[in-house]
């Protein structure tokens, strides 16, 4: 799917807040509602909106304490990394992993109640791993995540 300016508005205007109204999703890029729907429309199907989230107060649902742990494999069998990727996402801790590559396999953001409860984290999820070689903890002391997303595309007038 080709996006055009006014798709690449929509998607800016949805980054920064999901839930705009349609009407005023459509006056500020120029459209009819109508016409802002669709689009909207066209963009899930094609996946290029892949949902919609709320954004929380990590102090209002009792994290007291976020860090960023760097996971180091001992191989790099297939297997271990698609095992180690399944065990994250069913941890509750984790907010987000990334597999990266360099000195590092694994960047995961975890969100704890307190530094007890990261080290309690720390040894139970993934030094008990036998795939997991080696972690290093580094505290997050602000996290903010962007309203704006880079987009490369040309935009067709």
């Amino acid at each position: 799917m080709e996006l055009d300016r006014i798709d690449i508005e929509l998607l800016r205007l949805l980054r920064n807040n999901a839930r705009m109204p349609n009407k005023d999703l459509a006056e500020k890029v120029g459209v009819a509602p109508s016409t802002a729907l669709e689009r909207i429309r066209r963009m899930r199907e094609a996946k290029i909106i892949e949902g919609y989230h709320a954004e929380l107060s990590p102090t209002g649902i009792g994290i007291g304490l976020q860090a960023m742990v760097a996971v180091r494999l001992s191989r790099h069998l297939r297997e271990q990394v698609l095992a180690l990727h399944d065990h994250l996402l069913a941890l509750p801790e984790v907010i987000a992993f990334y597999h990266v590559a360099g000195a590092n396999d694994f960047l995961v953001h975890v969100g704890v109640r307190n530094a007890d409860h990261l080290r309690d984290f720390a040894l139970s999820a993934l030094t008990s791993r036998p795939e997991v070689a080696h972690i290093e903890t580094n505290l997050i002391f602000e996290y903010r995540r962007s309203a704006e997303l880079p987009i490369y595309l040309d935009a067709k007038p």
